[in-house]
């Protein structure tokens, strides 16, 4: 577990949806492999999630812009004497790939998933406080009841048009976090603003700070400026502002 808690801001909207999709990839693997049933259920919610976000955008074109660029960027690097070659020449390989995968895809991204009538009848359900439940959902019920190595194997197949979409956006994101290192700067007050370049735009705002650190940050923000504030959790109340100064990384991401 990594000494720093890391607080994220996206800055644009295609940013934000990539954080999205990266969150719940990371929550629906997190289950996939469970014994249980709630394991799977937790699954299969993260990948109906999933596929909603995918189908009302046009994600495989908004990733190859984007690979396609990041390609051109780093190629600029190759002559650059204080680059490591061959961490810049793994990435533009992986770059390539999934470029070449992308490519390679046909129609509507999981596609196939639209007729799938059990997922369909999950989704119709899972807006519903309890709506899939057993007596309403017979169906899901027997398919939860089955081996674990069975429920395992059909999710790992449903998911498996989403596989080059999973590989992209972590090798995006990635990017994107290690564009920038880190400054230390302070919070007067617990409070903390920048003004923006407009001519090299900021895709993310990073803050990190010890993992056993009493306050968390909140950060808000848009092309222009962006500005933080340290917290206080009271679980039982409203959170409360520190007056204290705060010494924290902070990370303006730019790629």
């Amino acid at each position: 577990m990594s000494e720093k808690v890391y607080y994220e801001q996206p800055l644009n909207e295609k940013i934000r949806n990539l954080l999205r999709l990266e969150f719940l990839f990371d929550q629906l693997y997190a289950s996939l492999d469970g014994k249980t049933p709630w394991d799977s259920r937790a699954a299969v919610v993260g990948l109906l999630d999933v596929y909603s976000i995918i189908s009302r955008a046009d994600i495989k074109s908004e990733l190859l812009k984007e690979l396609e660029r990041y390609s051109t960027l780093l190629e600029a690097l190759e002559k650059n004497p204080n680059v490591d070659n061959s961490k810049l020449s793994s990435v533009l390989d992986q770059i390539d790939v999934y470029i070449d995968r992308l490519h390679g895809m046909t129609g509507p991204v999981a596609g196939e998933l639209r007729q799938n009538e059990l997922l369909n009848s999950v989704r119709q359900r899972i807006s519903i406080p309890g709506g899939a439940c057993e007596f309403d959902l017979p169906s899901y019920h027997f398919w939860l009841s089955r081996p674990t190595e069975q429920r395992v194997a059909d999710l790992k197949q449903w998911l498996a048009p989403f596989e080059v979409i999973r590989a992209s956006i972590s090798l995006i994101v990635r990017l994107v976090r290690e564009s920038t290192p880190p400054t230390q700067q302070t919070a007067v007050g617990g409070f903390y603003q920048q003004t923006l370049d407009p001519n090299s735009p900021t895709q993310l705002i990073r803050v990190g700070l010890p993992r056993s650190f009493p306050l968390y940050a909140e950060i808000s923000g848009g092309k222009h400026r962006f500005s933080i504030r340290f917290m206080k959790l009271n679980v039982y109340d409203r959170d409360v502002a520190t007056n204290d100064d705060v010494v924290f990384d902070l990370f303006c991401c730019t790629i």
